[in-house]
């Protein structure tokens, strides 16, 4: 189920940049303790956004480990992204954020930190 991820800009395009690359290697598919991971990872994407972007919140700026900086993330894309990983292994190919506004997007752990919260208020009343 793709719908939620952005369409490849350059499906069906012959003049496709990547084409060079040639086709992808099949991906191994996620362990069970891997698909789990990602399950509860889509499950609390959800949640974040439910509870965050009614503030004006787009989604979520995550530290790369291969280049070392920050890249943001909409809901759509978080999810589409973890959807494909369930179901195919790893995530499609995108185009990343243009021009983010660092004040639209928060950390993983600010967004936790932020539902825990709002779980103690509700239970503390």
């Amino acid at each position: 189920m793709l719908e939620d991820v952005p369409r490849d800009p350059f499906a069906d395009d012959p003049n496709d940049p990547t084409a060079v690359l040639g086709e992808s290697a099949p991906c191994e598919p996620l362990t069970l303790a891997e698909r789990e991971e990602a399950l509860t990872d889509l499950a609390d994407v959800e949640v974040f956004r439910s509870l965050l972007e009614p503030r004006g919140i787009l989604g979520l700026c995550l530290d790369c480990p291969e280049c070392g900086e920050q890249h943001y993330f909409g809901w759509d894309l978080l999810r589409g992204n973890l959807r494909q990983m369930i179901n195919h292994g790893r995530p499609q190919v995108h185009e990343p954020a243009f021009e983010p506004d660092p004040a639209h997007y928060v950390s993983w752990e600010y967004a936790r930190g932020y539902v825990d919260g709002v779980i103690d208020t509700e239970e503390s009343r």
